[in-house]
C-alpha cells in the first residue's frame, strides 16, 4: 500500500514539474532579445509532461492512492498557461498580429478560460473535448510562419475563428482516449506532425513552403475526424 501511495504522489510531482518549462518559456518571452524558438522548444518538453502524466495517473489510480491532491486542478492549470496563455502572450510580443491589434489575443486568452471552466470541457466517457482544446502552442508557431511568409491578417484571422470555436459546442478528439480503432492512427499522426513542427522550427519563420502544407495535413485530418467521430457518437 505504501508502495502504491508513493507512486500515485510520484506521478502528481510529474504533473506539478510542468511549471519549470513554462517558467523558462515566460522568462524567455520576457527577454529583450525573445527567441521564439527557445520558447516552443520549452513548451514542447511541457506538452510531453502533459502527453505521459494522464496515462501514469489511470495506470496508477492516483485518484485512489493519492486522493488528497487534486492532478486534474494541477493539470488544468499547467495546460492554460503551456497551452493557451504564453503561447498567446508570445503571439503578442513578436507582434505576429496586424498592427494595433495584438491585443485581441485576449480574447482567445478569455475563450480559454472559459473552455477550461466549462463543466463539459472534457467527455472522457466517450474520448472528446468541448470546443477547440486551445492547441495554441501549435497555433503560435504557425502564426510565426503566416505573418512571416503571407500576412499578419492570416494569422488574426485565424486566430479569431479557433477563438470563437473555443467556446463553441464543437466535439474535437481527445487524443488520449479516442475510440481503439482510431486511436494509433491519431497518435502516430501526433507524433509525425510533432517531427515536422520541429523540422520547421529549425529554419523558422521561413521553412519551406511545401513542409508548412505537408504539416497541415495532420490538422486538417484531425478535425475531420473529429467532426465524423462527433457526428456517429
Amino acid at each position: 500500500m505504501h508502495r502504491k501511495r508513493l507512486i500515485a504522489y510520484s506521478v502528481h510531482v510529474l504533473t506539478a514539474s510542468g511549471v519549470v518549462p513554462a517558467a523558462l518559456a515566460a522568462m524567455e518571452i520576457a527577454s529583450p532579445t525573445c527567441d521564439p524558438r527557445i520558447v516552443f522548444l520549452w513548451l514542447l518538453l511541457s506538452t510531453l509532461i502533459d502527453a505521459i502524466d494522464g496515462p501514469l495517473a489511470r495506470r496508477f489510480h492516483v485518484k485512489k492512492y493519492a486522493a488528497s491532491i487534486d492532478g486534474r486542478t494541477i493539470d488544468d492549470l499547467l495546460d492554460y498557461l503551456t497551452f493557451a496563455f504564453i503561447p498567446l502572450l508570445l503571439i503578442w510580443r513578436m507582434q505576429w498580429m496586424p498592427i494595433g491589434l495584438g491585443w485581441t489575443v485576449v480574447l482567445a486568452m478569455g475563450a480559454s478560460l472559459f473552455g477550461f471552466a466549462h463543466t463539459e470541457a472534457k467527455d472522457e466517457t466517450d474520448g472528446f473535448f468541448r470546443g477547440f482544446p486551445s492547441y495554441w502552442n501549435a497555433f503560435a508557431l504557425y502564426a510565426g510562419i503566416f505573418s512571416t511568409l503571407f500576412s499578419p491578417w492570416l494569422t488574426a484571422i485565424t486566430l479569431w475563428i479557433l477563438t470563437v470555436l473555443t467556446v463553441a459546442p464543437v466535439r474535437m478528439i481527445y487524443p488520449n482516449l479516442a475510440p481503439r480503432a482510431w486511436k494509433p492512427t491519431v497518435m502516430i499522426g501526433a507524433l509525425l506532425w510533432t517531427l515536422i513542427l520541429l523540422a520547421m522550427l529549425y529554419s523558422f519563420p521561413r521553412p519551406p513552403i511545401v513542409l508548412v502544407a505537408v504539416s497541415l495535413l495532420y490538422p486538417v485530418f484531425y478535425a475531420f475526424l473529429s467532426w465524423h467521430l462527433s457526428r456517429r457518437s
